[in-house]
C-alpha cells in the first residue's frame, strides 16, 4: 500500500536529516515563553528512543526532558524523506494510547474499504485531546488509497499546524510502543532537574521494527 495521507494532508516539506531532527524545533518542546531556543539552550536530554516501520514510513518516539518536565516528541519519516512531528506530554501521550486502542477496536469493525463509496470528508471516526495550550485532533480516515490517523496538533496562541498520518494497520503497534516507554517513564509532566545522578537512567536508544515493510 503507498505512503496513506503522506501527499494531500499537509505535512512538513522539510527533509529529514541530522540537523532538522533537533534543530529549530526548540519552541515546540512545552516552553510557555514561546522563545525560540534550542535542546542544548532548554538543558534538553534525550530519555529514550523507539523506532517504528509501519508500511514505508518510520516513526521515532524519543522520550526527553527539559526545565518544564517530560514529554515524547514524534516524528514520522515518509518514503521520500519528508519529516513532521509533533509533541506530547506524558499524560497526554497516555491519553493518546487509549485513544489509540478504541481507534483500533472500530477500525477492526469496519469492512472493507469501498472506493466507491468513501465518506464525504474522508472521516470515520474524530476526537480532540486538549493539554494546557496545545489542541490534537484524532481523526480516522479513508481515502482512495487506504485508511490512517491523523494526528494534528495545534497551539491557542497561534503558529502553524503540525500533524502526522499513522496508516490504520500500525496502530496497535503504535500503541504497544507508547505502552512500553509509558510504564517506564510513567505519566507524570512535573518539571525535572537534571543532574549527573539522573544520567544513571538514561538509556540507549532502543530500535522496535513493527508492522509491513513495504
Amino acid at each position: 500500500m503507498s505512503d496513506l495521507g503522506s501527499g494531500d494532508e499537509g505535512i512538513s516539506g522539510s527533509k529529514y536529516n541530522a540537523s532538522g531532527m533537533e534543530g529549530t524545533s526548540g519552541r515546540s518542546d512545552f516552553d510557555t515563553a514561546g522563545k525560540p531556543q534550542t535542546g542544548a539552550q532548554q538543558g534538553e536530554q534525550e530519555l529514550a528512543t523507539k523506532m517504528l516501520q509501519i508500511q514505508s514510513k518510520r516513526f521515532y518516539l524519543d522520550v526527553k526532558q527539559n526545565r518544564r518536565g517530560r514529554f515524547i516528541k514524534v516524528a514520522e519519516i515518509g518514503a521520500d524523506g519528508r519529516r513532521s512531528q509533533v509533541y506530547l506530554a506524558l499524560s497526554t501521550a497516555a491519553e493518546f494510547r487509549d485513544h489509540l486502542s478504541t481507534f483500533s477496536d472500530y477500525y477492526a469493525s469496519l469492512g472493507p474499504p469501498n472506493p466507491d463509496n468513501l465518506p464525504e470528508d474522508g472521516k470515520l471516526k474524530s476526537e480532540m485531546m486538549i493539554k494546557d495550550n496545545r489542541r490534537y485532533y484524532l481523526d480516522l480516515k479513508e481515502n482512495a488509497r487506504g485508511r490512517f490517523l491523523r494526528v494534528s496538533q495545534t497551539i491557542t496562541r497561534g503558529g502553524p499546524r503540525s500533524q502526522i498520518a499513522i496508516p490504520a494497520q500500525g496502530m496497535i503497534e503504535f500503541r504497544d510502543a507508547l505502552t512500553d516507554l509509558l510504564e517506564e517513564f510513567g505519566t507524570n509532566d512535573g518539571g525535572y532537574v537534571l543532574n549527573m545522578s539522573n544520567l544513571k537512567n538514561i538509556r540507549k536508544p532502543i530500535v522496535l521494527y513493527s508492522g509491513t515493510r513495504e
